[in-house]
């Protein structure tokens, strides 16, 4: 395995790959790796010949007042996981090899980034979004694996590959869990054990909305909003939780009508406990109420 810092290294080594008929997949990450970006490494193992994992902490998506000088970072630990998983370079460059002293140029995919989490992080999609586009550009991977956990940010890329004819395909795997239901996030190591402990019921109470919608035909969005909202004070004290809201999967639209819909539902939320703030969803599918 090596470790590549340049863009144009990590370009020629792909245009050679590319020239030999094998396949190049990306797993981009921020680093302090865990068992979710793992199970991306594996996959893409299992699906290309190359696989490459971007390693950067992207200033850009980080807004005033958040964790971004105190992101967990940790080099040697994430060249190990990556070693280990069978992973052939890690591209990891510097700020300024990203971006360059000058850079006016930003990518925003509009809408979309509006909502859910751009209610609360003004910004952010444009950085992921331009952060990502540079990442593709530099990698030329045929596929780029993403976790689930991150479902608005994953429905932009998909949004802006699409929109934009960039030949790569996105490939969402399922969000990995602690066996307490949490998702895995580089962002758990801000919690301490008790707060672990009760971030689980963040899980619970994704599951919560899914049960009330499908077993119990429960059309009031409002309705399962205050139930869950229950649930969080008695069972986890100190969370807030910012917004937990049912939408499509495409353009994360609100859906009104839970009778009428049919199709894909994302049920999403955000909730905060001190300076920690954790993300996650759940997906599943629904059939129309009958009349």
């Amino acid at each position: 395995m090596k470790v590549i810092k340049e863009i144009s290294a990590i370009q020629d080594i792909s245009d050679y790959y590319k020239c030999t008929g094998k396949k190049v997949a990306l797993v981009p990450t921020m680093g302090y790796l865990h068992k979710g970006h793992v199970s991306l490494m594996l996959k893409a193992k299992d699906e290309n010949e190359i696989v490459v994992v971007s390693i950067f902490v992207n200033p850009t998506q980080f807004g005033k007042g958040e964790d971004f000088d105190k992101y967990p970072r940790d080099f040697a630990r994430d060249y190990h996981i990556c070693e280990k998983a069978g992973v052939d370079y890690i591209f990891s460059p510097d700020t300024e090899e990203m971006y360059g002293k000058n850079q006016f140029t930003k990518v925003t995919v509009s809408d979309i980034s509006e909502k859910l989490e751009g209610k609360f992080r003004p910004g952010h999609f444009e950085g992921v979004a331009t952060v990502v586009i540079k990442l593709l550009n530099a990698v030329k991977p045929v596929r780029i694996y993403l976790g689930q956990k991150d479902a608005q940010q994953n429905v932009i890329i998909k949004k802006m590959i699409d929109d934009l004819n960039i030949d790569t395909e996105a490939v969402i795997c399922e969000t990995m869990r602690e066996e307490s239901g949490l998702a895995m996030s580089s962002r758990n190591a801000y919690l301490t054990k008790d707060e672990k402990n009760k971030a689980a019921v963040l899980s619970f109470i994704l599951s919560e909305g899914k049960r009330m919608i499908l077993s119990e035909n429960v059309n009031d969005i409002q309705e399962i909003q205050r139930q869950v909202t229950k649930v969080l004070k008695e069972r986890a004290p100190g969370f807030e939780l910012q917004y937990y809201e049912v939408t499509d999967n495409n353009l994360l639209n609100e859906i009104r009508d839970l009778s009428g819909y049919e199709g894909e539902i994302l049920i999403s939320l955000a909730a905060k406990t001190g300076n920690t703030r954790l993300i996650d969803n759940i997906i599943f599918q629904k059939k129309k109420t009958p009349a």
